[in-house]
């Protein structure tokens, strides 16, 4: 969504609105009586001890209109219909502030309605996303329950046929680089390079994102959801403020809402949690979501883009607005990083039982170009879901016969070709205890023409007998005995890189990194 400056909006209702705002300021909602005013271009958001009430602004944009207070409060009613969903606990009604005939206000009074707003349950404000995202590391385990509610969402959302959201792709761009050429400061070079290949990505990529509505990917979706509307609750993320005065602004690909989350935790340098929330969603996304995978470059860069061109705003309106031009200039930065990824890498890790390849892989993936890291694709996921099972369902020792194994092999690398050929990095978790699953799985890149990077873990049988204990809902099926079954493996020559995993994961981690090629310039 492009946000423009609200200059030379105000409505007949904007008088009225002030009185209104002027006497919330004097309640128990107001800073003088511990409460907080947040004022946005669209909206004012009122702070009191348990409770928050969000209030249109009687304005007339180009991408809204509040000018009235019926549709200020239909504005309302549609903002708590599309965030209930996801965020019951935050959204509680729709409250007249009234007026009675002596012209006294009140919150939820008997008078007659002078204004509308959203009442919700106030949170912490250190606890929004973005606010978390910049004090401190994003947990992988945070990451992955918020992919698993935008998931969710997604779910839920209504199908469109995407005629809306296609032809909206290329004025999107316009608009950002019309901004943008009037920023003084930019590097105008900078600025055309970034127009030039995104509309030169939007046009190339048409096909796939006309396949992709017609196959049910463009929908009703949040369509903001960047960090700053994502509130932790009881320690769970709760997506909310999501776009309601307009649906066909909202109406996009899955990929695009869930790609200014992924964006937003990479400007904020949370690679780890980036990368961890794509895989989670493909996961739970299906097969069927990877091809998607192509549009990330345009989608992730575009978000950037629009994260910019509203806080370049910002800053034009801003009394001091060197904080909010030096955060935009870092989003323009990363639109153009974005835009133009580095070649896929394809990573294989393999090991015995217990070496702590799937610790590994989840590591590096985020540390790996082009952004936001690598596809991990399991060994253990793959043979659950060919024998359409739950990943922690263990399965009859029939599921590992050689025959078998093969068939789980060949679809690893027909899986990493399929991402690579997308333009993704792949980093494939398999035990690749044969010398010939290893040649292959090298000759694939070589075929594909991708760079290859081969690491073969190492740990004493004691250690990885005591994480093989320690496993507990895992996808692996691996127990003591296959353990010490392995041990009377020959696995032949390995040419890969050894990497001695009997520490811990930070260890490993680090030893691997030691051979991870350097990005191209």
């Amino acid at each position: 969504m492009t946000k423009r400056s609200p200059t030379n909006t105000a409505t007949p209702d904007a008088d009225l609105q002030q009185e209104v705002l002027a006497f919330l300021d004097r309640s128990s909602f107001g800073p003088a009586k511990g409460g907080k005013r947040i004022d946005t271009h669209a909206s004012v958001v009122f702070l009191g001890a348990d409770r928050a009430l969000k209030i249109k602004r009687a304005v007339r944009l180009p991408f809204l209109d509040y000018s009235t207070l019926e549709k200020r409060k239909r504005a309302c009613e549609e903002e708590l219909q599309v965030n209930a969903a996801n965020a019951p606990e935050l959204y509680r009604r729709i409250v007249a502030i009234t007026r009675s005939a002596d012209g006294v206000f009140e919150i939820d009074g008997s008078g007659t309605p002078a204004e509308w707003a959203v009442e919700m349950t106030r949170f912490d404000e250190k606890q929004s996303l973005d606010r978390v995202a910049a004090s401190r590391k994003v947990d992988p385990s945070l990451a992955v329950a918020l992919a698993d509610a935008i998931l969710h969402s997604h779910a839920r959302a209504t199908r469109s046929d995407g005629g809306s959201w296609l032809a909206s792709l290329l004025p999107i761009i316009g608009r950002n680089t019309a901004k943008f050429r009037a920023v003084h400061g930019l590097d105008v070079s900078a600025v055309e390079q970034l127009d030039a290949a995104s509309r030169d990505c939007a046009t190339t990529l048409q096909p796939l994102l006309r396949q992709r509505a017609e196959d049910g990917f463009v929908r009703r979706c949040h369509g903001d959801l960047h960090l700053a509307n994502i509130a932790l609750v009881n320690g769970r993320p709760l997506l909310f403020d999501a776009i309601e005065f307009d649906p066909v602004i909202a109406t996009t690909d899955v990929l695009y809402d869930l790609a200014f989350t992924l964006m937003d935790l990479m400007h904020f340098e949370q690679g780890a949690a980036a990368n961890a929330l794509l895989n989670r969603y493909l996961a739970g996304a299906g097969q069927e979501s990877l091809d998607g995978l192509r549009l990330l470059p345009l989608f992730l860069s575009m978000r950037a883009a629009i994260r910019a061109h509203v806080l370049f705003v910002k800053a034009e309106n801003a009394g001091d607005g060197e904080a909010a031009w030096q955060e935009a200039k870092r989003y323009f930065d990363l639109a153009g990083r974005l835009i133009s990824p580095a070649p896929p890498l394809l990573v294989a890790i393999g090991g015995l039982s217990g070496t702590g390849k799937s610790v590994l892989a989840r590591g590096i993936a985020g540390l790996i170009e082009p952004p936001p890291g690598a596809v991990i694709v399991r060994s253990d996921v793959v043979r659950k879901r060919l024998f359409g099972a739950n990943e922690t369902t263990a399965l009859p020792e029939s599921a590992y016969r050689p025959d078998t194994s093969k068939r789980v092999y060949d679809l690893l690398s027909s899986t990493a070709q399929r991402i690579l050929s997308l333009g993704c990095s792949v980093v494939l978790d398999a035990a690749y205890l044969q010398e010939a699953e290893r040649t292959e799985i090298a000759d694939l890149a070589a075929t594909q023409g991708v760079r290859f990077l081969g690491l073969f873990l190492t740990a004493d049988l004691a250690t990885r007998l005591a994480r093989i204990d320690q496993r507990r809902a895992d996808a692996s099926d691996a127990t003591r005995n296959v353990a010490l079954k392995q041990e009377t493996f020959a696995i032949g020559t390995v040419s890969w890189h050894i990497i001695d995993a009997s520490g811990t994961p930070d260890q490993s981690l680090r030893n691997a990194c030691v051979f991870l090629p350097a990005a191209p310039r």
